[in-house]
């Protein structure tokens, strides 16, 4: 197994989180995608504003990596036509891959009509302008029987409304890895967050991002089913070395 090819090698943090000046932080992310150029990861996730300067670094180097953004980042709380507009810039700096945020809280306040909605027009937009979707679901804002609840709702939307042949290219994410817990308790793709999603996204894939630091992890959640894994230590856990990273 080429564990790579389900790495998708994660920078998210804005100049202000990372405590660094704007030019420092594009310094960082063209280091971490022209490290997922040279360790040939599937994926490289960074920031809206990246797009572009990564597309522009993958053609130049000829690679085959491909390139996703976060929309709706990272609460999901935004509209709809909000997301679809932040989509819409993205594919037109030639995004591969959108991974938009589910309105988690409406969610947890009733709202099943509205994120039913929005899980529909944004998987719609991303498949008619062929792209892949992901639907991060914040699992550490839900509790157990929430998880399979959001997980089976993003199911059935996609299931109901869109081909089979389709069903491949929609995505349930566990975690943006900037969800913080009152206790401390992990944030990300914790076992028996990503088995409830595996029980209850099929047919559709599930992507583990957030929490998973060592490559004996990683293999365990790719065992159980996992497609995909999100982390900002790609090239540790590829090369087996235990890392601290918090995403």
């Amino acid at each position: 197994m080429n564990i790579k090819q389900y790495l998708d090698s994660t920078y998210l943090k804005t100049a202000e989180q990372a405590g660094i000046s704007e030019q420092e932080n594009e310094i960082i992310a063209k280091s971490c995608i022209q490290e997922a150029i040279d360790e040939k990861f599937k994926l490289i996730m960074i920031r809206p504003n990246f797009v572009k300067v990564a597309k522009q670094m993958i053609k130049e180097q000829n690679s085959n990596v491909v390139v996703g953004t976060v929309i709706g980042f990272h609460e999901g709380t935004a509209s709809i036509e909000d997301k679809i507009k932040e989509a819409q810039q993205a594919i037109n700096d030639e995004v591969d891959e959108l991974d938009y945020v589910v309105n988690y809280e409406a969610f947890k306040n009733g709202a099943t009509e509205l994120v039913k909605n929005e899980i529909l027009l944004g998987t719609k937009f991303g498949l008619d302008h062929h792209k892949v979707v992901k639907w991060i679901i914040e699992t550490a804002a839900l509790d157990g029987m929430q998880i399979i609840q959001l997980t089976s709702l993003i199911k059935n939307t996609v299931v109901a409304n869109f081909k089979e042949t389709d069903y491949e290219k929609v995505f349930v994410k566990s975690s943006t890895g900037f969800y913080k817990t009152l206790d401390g308790s992990p944030n990300g793709a914790t076992f028996p967050a990503i088995k409830a999603m595996l029980e209850n996204a099929f047919p559709l894939p599930v992507k583990a991002s957030g929490g998973v630091k060592t490559k004996e992890d990683a293999l365990e959640m790719i065992k159980l089913g996992v497609k995909r894994i999100g982390t900002s230590s790609a090239k540790a856990i590829a090369d087996g070395v235990e890392t601290s990273g918090s995403y």
